[in-house]
């Protein structure tokens, strides 16, 4: 393949022996050793492309060698092996470093993928492109995920993405559709052309036609000049359609003829404009469903359905959930200008065991909540606030919970506590409670005014 021999690491000869025969078979050039004084002596003598080691080795363990390889080439991708009981080790060796990691038992499949994945992401020296764009900044379209499933589909797409061919991106709110659609148009021959996305939910009755197709200099009352709709906007990039089965019958028929002619007509317009870009639809709703319901109509799903990809649930890829942490620990650390936080064993155990009804963006504002109520050591258990919103009183940073509690007064401790990690930002403590700012407005008056009666009542009696 051109590239300098990847370097296995571990103590078992049997496991040693496997994992270089499986990337070999794969094409690979593959070196081993068997502790990591020995990797270590190799590393300084030859170029190697990657790194592959367990992390439970005697004398010299995973996360020494891992260390020792960032000091000697900073470039070099390094993958650890751990076993699923010691997942916590994982990602400490992410915080640390570490590229990706494997959890046994895994199959050559899932190790051939992970490998490939990461070389093809490298530049010739074997370095991997980071989620972080510079200093201060994170990528917020990196698509994070070891899952077999997700990472084949994942190929799929790269294979599309080569076409103009219409998709459609179904899944559960919060499974990540729009960064696999972002994915498919990065993988594109047209990556640098624009990236437009719609939200269909949010666009009103009255402008949504003139918001995608635009309209010419005075097509209607207010229309002072002409206007390119989001379609021309794109150019030859890609349209994302997100939460599409929000979007009105009409204009659904509008969006057919569109889609069907390769041509948009604006408002008052007096030609049609060619359409370049590439359309992804992407839906939470099973669209098959809203057919049925006469919510969708059937001649426009057949034509947005022609290659569909379904993202499966965060709950159906649990292996997925160390790997994201790990993930949104980095980001808000490089957010807010702040060091790292670890995670300890019992954090992380909850964080897997836990269903994630709001799959990874109920995961990722559990995190970044989690991160701010923390004192900035370690992320423990009393930090997370899940579905029932139960918080150890262990901590002085965690709402103190105890019998014969209003479920009233457990809400108003939890609102008081987040506008106090987010200094009274009262719209980002309402983003992380999940509820909308007018409804804070509006516990928060209703506090005041208790408080108010409470202290009108005590002077009253002491008068």
């Amino acid at each position: 393949m051109g590239l300098a021999p990847i370097l296995v690491v571990d103590d078992e000869s049997e496991m040693r022996t496997a994992l270089s025969h499986a990337l070999s078979r794969a094409g690979f050039k593959v070196d081993s050793a068997a502790n990591g004084t020995e990797a270590l002596v190799k590393l300084k003598k030859d170029p190697f492309c990657m790194v592959i080691t367990d992390l439970k080795m005697p004398e010299m363990s995973g996360m020494e060698v891992l260390g020792a390889v960032k000091r000697i080439s900073p470039h070099i991708p390094v993958v650890v092996i751990t076993a699923y009981g010691s997942i916590h080790n994982a990602v400490e060796a992410m915080q640390a470093g570490a590229t990706d990691y494997l959890l046994k038992p895994f199959s050559f499949e899932t190790l051939e993928t992970t490998v490939k994945k990461i070389l093809d992401g490298s530049d010739d020296s074997g370095q991997r492109k980071s989620g972080k764009t510079s200093a201060g900044t994170f990528n917020t379209k990196t698509l994070v995920t070891q899952d077999p499933g997700l990472l084949d589909m994942l190929k799929l797409a790269e294979n599309v993405a080569a076409s103009r061919s219409t998709v459609l991106v179904q899944g559960e709110s919060g499974t990540g559709k729009e960064l696999f659609a972002a994915y498919i148009h990065q993988h594109s021959g047209f990556k640098d052309e624009p990236y437009v996305a719609v939200n269909c939910a949010a666009l009103p009755d009255t402008l949504a036609e003139s918001e995608l197709f635009g309209h010419e200099k005075g097509a209607f009352t207010g229309a002072v000049s002409r206007k390119m709709g989001k379609f021309e906007l794109a150019k030859h990039g890609t349209v994302v359609l997100d939460e599409i089965s929000e979007m009105s019958l009409p204009l659904q028929a509008k969006l057919l003829r569109v889609l069907q002619e390769r041509e948009i007509d604006r408002i008052g317009g007096s030609r049609p404009v060619p359409l370049n870009a590439r359309v992804v639809a992407i839906s939470n709703v099973d669209l098959k469903k809203a057919v049925s319901d006469r919510k969708f109509r059937e001649d426009l799903y057949y034509r947005i359905n022609v290659v569909p990809f379904t993202i499966p649930p965060l709950r159906e890829r649990k292996g997925d959930i160390p790997l994201l942490v790990g993930h949104f620990l980095k980001k808000y650390a490089t957010l807010n200008n702040q060091a790292e936080l670890q995670i300890s064993d019992t954090a992380l155990k909850q964080l897997v065991c836990n269903d994630w009804k709001g799959n990874i963006r109920e995961l990722e504002n559990t995190i970044e909540r989690a991160v701010l109520l923390s004192d900035g050591s370690q992320l423990l258990p009393e930090h997370l606030i899940l579905d029932t919103a139960e918080l150890s009183n262990s901590s002085p940073s965690a709402i103190s919970m105890k019998a014969g509690m209003t479920v009233r007064e457990m809400e108003k401790q939890l609102i008081n506590k987040t506008l106090e990690a987010v200094s009274d930002n009262r719209t980002r403590a309402a983003e992380l409670l999940g509820i909308s700012i007018r409804t804070l407005r509006n516990k928060l008056r209703e506090y005041k005014e208790e408080l108010e009666t409470t202290q009108a009542k005590a002077a009253h009696q002491s008068g």
